[in-house]
């Protein structure tokens, strides 16, 4: 066998996708496997053909990429431009190369076995030698691929395996997937052993109807199938059928040699329990191979789920039913280990998500470890199956290519072979961002021909038309689509496909915003389905500080609730040296990168409840079950309504029997008090039993309706001491360190920089208006005071009104912007309080963060938080930790000693350590330095967050408009 490695360059050979690698299957050979995994001698050469004399082993952990394991090679992020210049197929001369050796021990039992080794994935090109002879080489970082060892090991003795990775090759320019560039082995490396007669492929078919077909394909590896072996299946143990199988003389077809045998288990179950994301009814599938004697050899294990995907229509159908797709991207990703992700981090991954209200992940961008959809099944997620493949920086040039034909293929058709079997994937994917050409086509021909029983999509199809019906996508899959444009769609008349979203609402920083307009429309709109998140994770890696590396596997409990421990941070684009990087586009996940959840996830949790208060009548309140498939049997709520005046009753609720649509009214559980003021009724739904993701009493949702508007806002009684304000007009008080101004700033968000907004903003001066005294007029206990803040392009005029309230301060505001400012980012009053207060206490939406347009997610009524734990540690520091809709709040020291605010009409309300100035100016959290007292927004307009970063941004109702706002509030001392 000639080392390929000796005769080309391998890793510039797009044509060349493996060589001496088995074919892929979708029989599961971990159970009883031989783990290699562990610590590795290890050399990092500077090119693959560099000479390695003299060059010491050090150790490395395998799974796990050289980027985060100490080595001058670090991680890098780009999104689109690929990290080198080289034009594919190249790859650059200075390219790390990776040699990973250690001894194999093949257990002597093994003597006339066939002996296999699995490497789980390997970035980007991996040969393999045993002894220093060539096994072979695979391409294809994020699937496993297998190699036949038997004839280079011999049982009971010692070899040497050495795994050589080369980290840029000519797949690189088809794995230019938005995310940290890393080297090395990312998943577990494997050694077992099978019978030379053996299962070489299950392909298992579980249709809603109870229908059950099992095709097996058998391989003999001396060559030709001995005479009269069979296969047999049982279902939880239940002996279902057994079949005698094809050979040359009773071969239906001519694909069946002497080499391959086929044998087929056909049933039908009655009485079946489907399978669907809500109730992911498993059974146990157990197929065995027998020889000709009854003995066994070889077993195949596979939980099957009972269920059906179709389109109808413009309708994505699941067991017949039209299931909205409430999804999310999910990259593989640690922030202590890369790519390398333990089955119990993808388990910890997926429940997070089901908590959420998630019922669906595609896998940005490639096929995930194999646990992950095993998890999938058992919790109930449906799965957009991704194939590893996307050439974003020369995507048009790739997908005509020819030479590349073979990977995207290979690729796409290896991603089904393995994936095949599980329920919990309902759709396949072509990859992402990679064009559209003639590569795509061949692969979802491939794709058609061997799995008709799902539907394919690709988004990059879909763009050219989402109605067309000429393109390899079965779904329309755009891409942050504006939402008019979906509904425009939706009702042309002219859609002939499911609209559901392959990403929208980009999730970085403080974003997110609109995410429930959305889902108003989705619900309401005939077409829509649904849409996929861009992403789960904020992909910061936690480094030191003081050197600029990756803590690497020892840095567990170096972070907690989002945020880095002291000396450490969570690093994105640049922070690792690169000159080519895209910053901290890397961090745009719905969770920290500790799986912390951002607020905008109880947002989601919200939009995907499947309890909803439509409305309060006479009668009662009308709930309604928005679910697919399943009651109420398993969920169990309490009432809680919250009063203006401060108190809070609670009580139990009994949910009714309600099918998926149904609705009923029950009766209202309070006699709400006959005096005044705001009332709130909050159903507070939780788990009645144990679910396997979630234990009893996990929260699932908190739907709420107003049951009492407002009262009018009681008049501000004279009186009290007299109002004090220096000679620049601004007010003296012993509580503030920094009287109440105008502020019409904020740290800019991810979206307010990359969309264009702040940009704007500091064109027209707003980061730095300069305050101009215009009058200062006294009557009696009122001053009011005229000013005029100066931007570089407009002047706003101010207006305060002090006036002596009974206890307190009225403080009475105006502020005019010219037409020039038709977009700032908020219209308020900002003050700063001296040391001493650590509680927030407020009446509004809460508790978790909250803005005018991500809102939904935080139920009105009274909230109490440290004020340490009200900002959110978004990585890149920015905007964050506003609270919509607060009605009044207290600020108080651990002695009550503080100051109380009523405001005039819900506001929105932002409590802080931090001047805007000082987010805005850095770059990391460890560079911020809190304050002493506490900084004070009270906003009488604030902008919406939008996801301009990446997408639309957030609607015309949810700008500051130019003219005059006024707003009021009224500062007392507790």
């Amino acid at each position: 066998m000639t080392d390929p490695l000796t005769v080309l360059r391998p890793w510039e050979a797009p044509e060349v996708t493996s060589w001496g690698r088995l074919p892929m299957n979708a029989v599961d050979r971990r159970p009883g496997a031989l783990s290699l995994d562990g610590e590795w001698r290890f050399w990092l050469l500077p090119a693959p053909q560099a000479a390695a004399d003299g060059v010491p082993w050090s150790a490395l952990h395998v799974p796990g990429a050289w980027t985060m394991q100490d080595t001058d090679d670090r991680p890098q992020y780009t999104n689109v431009t690929m990290p080198f210049g080289a034009f594919p197929p190249h790859a650059p001369a200075a390219d790390p190369t990776g040699v990973h050796e250690r001894d194999l021990d093949v257990p002597a039992e093994w003597a006339g076995r066939r002996i296999v080794l699995q490497v789980g994935a390997a970035e980007s090109v991996l040969l393999v030698h045993v002894d220093g002879r060539p096994v072979g080489l695979s391409k294809d970082s994020h699937l496993a691929a297998e190699f036949d060892l038997t004839e280079v090991v011999r049982p009971g003795e010692r070899s040497v395996l050495r795994l050589t990775v080369v980290k840029w090759s000519d797949a690189s320019h088809i794995e230019d997937q938005d995310h940290w560039w890393h080297g090395g082995i990312t998943r577990s490396v494997l050694l077992y052993a099978t019978d030379p007669l053996h299962l070489a492929d299950v392909t298992v078919r579980a249709r809603r109807s109870g229908e059950l077909r099992v095709d097996c394909a058998v391989r003999d590896r001396g060559g030709a199938l001995p005479d009269g072996w069979y296969v047999s299946a049982d279902l939880d143990g239940e002996l279902l059928a057994q079949d005698a199988g094809f050979d040359r003389a009773n071969a239906e077809d001519d694909r069946v040699s002497d080499f391959l045998g086929e044998a087929r288990v056909r049933t039908v179950v009655p009485g079946v329990r489907t399978w669907n994301a809500e109730q992911p009814e498993l059974y146990g599938l157990t197929v065995r191979l027998h020889r000709a004697d009854g003995t066994v050899a070889d077993t195949s294990y596979h939980r099957v789920g009972f269920r059906d995907v179709e389109i109808a229509g413009r309708d994505l159908l699941v067991n017949g039913e039209r299931v909205f797709v409430r999804g999310i991207n999910r990259h593989d990703f640690h922030p202590l280990t890369g790519r390398t992700v333990s089955y119990a981090d993808m388990r910890a991954d997926l429940v997070l998500l089901k908590r959420f209200g998630f019922n669906a992940v595609r896998t940005a961008h490639y096929p995930n470890d194999p646990a992950f959809y095993d998890l999938a099944d058992e919790l109930g997620l449906y799965v957009v199956d991704e194939a590893d493949i996307e050439s974003h920086d020369h995507a048009h040039e790739i997908a005509d290519d020819p030479r590349y034909l073979n990977a995207f293929v290979d690729r796409v058709s290896r991603m089904v072979l393995r994936d095949k079997n599980h329920p919990s994937v309902i759709i396949w994917s072509l990859g992402n961002e990679s064009d559209y050409g003639a590569n795509h086509d061949a692969a979802a021909g491939w794709v058609r021909r061997h799995d008709p029983t799902r539907p394919l999509q690709y988004e990059g199809a879909a763009k050219r038309g989402w109605a067309d019906p000429d393109v390899a996508s079965d779904i329309a899959c755009p891409m942050y689509a504006p939402l008019a444009e979906c509904v425009a769609h939706a009702l042309s008349g002219e859609q002939t496909k499911p609209l559901i979203q392959c990403e929208y609402s980009h999730a970085m920083g403080n974003s997110n915003g609109t995410l429930a307009d959305h889902w108003a429309a989705i619900e309401s709109t005939p077409g829509l389905q649904g849409g996929f998140i861009w992403e789960f994770w904020d992909h910061g890696i936690l480094q030191r500080v003081s050197d600029g590396r990756p803590v690497g596997r020892a840095g567990a409990g170096l972070y907690d609730n989002g945020v880095a421990a002291p000396g450490h941070r969570w690093a994105y684009g640049g922070d690792f040296g690169e000159a080519a990087h895209d910053g901290a586009f890397v961090a745009d996940g719905m969770v920290f990168p500790d799986r912390t959840p951002k607020p905008a996830l109880y947002e989601h949790r919200e939009l995907a409840a499947p309890v909803r208060i439509r409305c309060f009548r006479h009668e009662g309140i009308v709930l309604a079950n928005h679910q697919h498939f399943r009651g109420f049997d398993w969920l169990t709520a309490t009432w809680e309504l919250a009063l203006a005046d401060g108190r809070t009753l609670t009580g139990p609720a009994e949910l009714p029997e309600l099918c998926p649509g149904e609705s009923a009214a029950v009766p209202l559980p309070f006699e709400v008090p006959a005096d005044g003021g705001e009332a709130w009724l909050t159903l507070r739904v939780t788990t009645a039993g144990d679910q396997a993701w979630a234990p009893a009493g996990t929260e699932v949702c908190a739907p709420q309706i107003r049951l009492r508007a407002p009262g009018p806002a009681p008049a501000a009684v004279p009186g009290g001491p007299g109002v004090e304000v220096d000679g620049e007009g601004l007010l003296l008080h012993p509580l503030l360190a920094a009287a109440p101004t105008l502020s019409l700033w904020r740290a800019p968000t991810d979206n307010d920089e990359l969309g264009g907004i702040a940009p704007r903003w500091r064109a027209w001066g707003l980061d730095s208006l300069v305050r101009k005294v215009v009058s200062v007029r006294r009557a009696h206990d009122r001053v009011t005071v005229l000013a005029e803040y100066a931007g570089t392009t407009g002047v706003v005029r101010h207006r305060q009104e002090f006036t002596a309230a009974e206890g307190g301060i009225r403080v009475e505001e105006s502020a005019e912007l010219p037409d020039g400012f038709d977009d700032v980012a908020r219209v308020g009053s900002v003050f700063e309080t001296v040391a001493g207060p650590e509680l927030l206490e407020w009446f509004g939406q809460g508790p978790w963060e909250s803005y005018p347009d991500r809102a939904a997610g935080a139920p009105v009524g009274h909230h109490s938080l440290p004020v340490d734990e009200l900002f959110t540690p978004y990585l890149r520091p920015q905007e964050s930790g506003g609270r919509h809709g607060v009605r009044r709040f207290t600020l108080s020291a651990p002695d009550a000693t503080g100051l109380a605010v009523e405001l005039d009409e819900p506001r929105q309300v932002s409590v802080s350590r931090y001047r805007a100035e000082d987010l805005t100016a850095a770059a990391h959290h460890d560079e911020l330095v809190p304050r002493a007292g506490c900084v004070v927004h009270i906003d009488a307009a604030h902008r919406g967050l939008g996801t301009a970063s990446c997408g639309p941004d957030t609607f015309p109702s949810y700008l500051v408009a130019p003219g005059v706002h006024r707003w009021s509030w009224t500062l007392r001392t507790l």
